[in-house]
């Protein structure tokens, strides 16, 4: 059965990195994923190697998504370099807010992703295909799940054409948030984002940055693993391929891989999905 799948990726640092990562994204564009995304640091901090490695993707022949956040940004440095990823061919972003690198103030002339959102329609019309971030869980800012809700509404009421989820590991989260999504008159397609287990110690960071849960049987069996990272990788590899057969099951529009730059791990799921 046909899915769409997409994978994320983050700016490489040096040469090296930037090699190694050319050989991840060829082994993964055999999966013949609809987009490749690129994250963007806090403030704007990773731009020029997120374009950088935003040019090589479409280079390759594969449709490329910017991360695009706006806290601190004026309208006339957003035009700019919007015009910049339109001149590139770029026809896909993902619109966040994004996270001011810590000692600055808020600052800039928008203050919300939908903020963001109804800029690029009014100043570009339809030219991107605008992906909006949406929490199954619950924004860790958020003031309410009713609040995150209400976020959300605005942001697709502005202008998103669909969403791409936080990574979540129970189901029934996912879809009672696209269930709350519906009854609030809303059909864009909700995206789940899947973050492959890989090391026990950065899920827990990461997760615990991102307010992203993991359930304690999950939590506990990783425990007991301890520092054994073979039998780490082999359950989570069990987990996340059931999470996203069940997902696939239920009919979900299509998978988000957060590949951590990696590929092992993100193939290992689409073969065994039969992706």
């Amino acid at each position: 059965m046909s899915l769409p799948i997409s994978f994320e990726f983050f700016p490489t640092k040096t040469p090296e990195g930037a090699a190694r990562h050319a050989k991840v994204r060829q082994e993964l564009y055999a999966r013949r994923p609809e987009f490749c995304s690129v994250t963007y640091g806090a403030g704007g901090s990773t731009q020029s190697g997120t374009f950088g490695m935003v040019a090589d993707i479409q280079k390759e022949g594969v449709s490329a998504a910017s991360h695009f956040s706006c806290v601190g940004a004026t309208r006339g440095k957003v035009r700019a370099e919007l015009d910049e990823l339109k001149s590139m061919g770029v026809k896909r972003l993902v619109a966040l807010r994004g996270d001011l690198p810590s000692g600055y103030g808020l600052g800039g002339e928008f203050h919300y992703a939908s903020d963001l959102i109804a800029f690029i329609r009014e100043e570009f019309g339809d030219w991107f295909h605008i992906e909006a971030a949406a929490y199954p869980e619950v924004h860790p800012q958020a003031k309410s799940p009713e609040a995150d809700l209400k976020a959300f509404a605005v942001k697709v009421r502005a202008g998103a054409d669909s969403a791409i989820t936080q990574y979540f590991y129970n189901a029934d989260a996912y879809w009672r948030f696209v269930e709350a999504v519906r009854a609030m008159g809303l059909d864009v397609p909700v995206v789940p984002g899947i973050m492959p287990i890989i090391s026990s110690t950065q899920l827990m960071r990461f997760s615990d940055a991102c307010g992203a849960e993991i359930p304690r049987w999950i939590r506990l069996r990783l425990q007991a693993f301890g520092d054994d990272s073979a039998s780490i990788r082999e359950f989570g590899l069990d987990v996340v391929t059931r999470l996203c057969d069940q997902l696939r099951s239920q009919g979900v529009p299509g998978l988000h891989f957060y590949t951590m730059n990696q590929s092992v791990a993100t193939l290992q799921i689409c073969d065994r999905l039969g992706l």
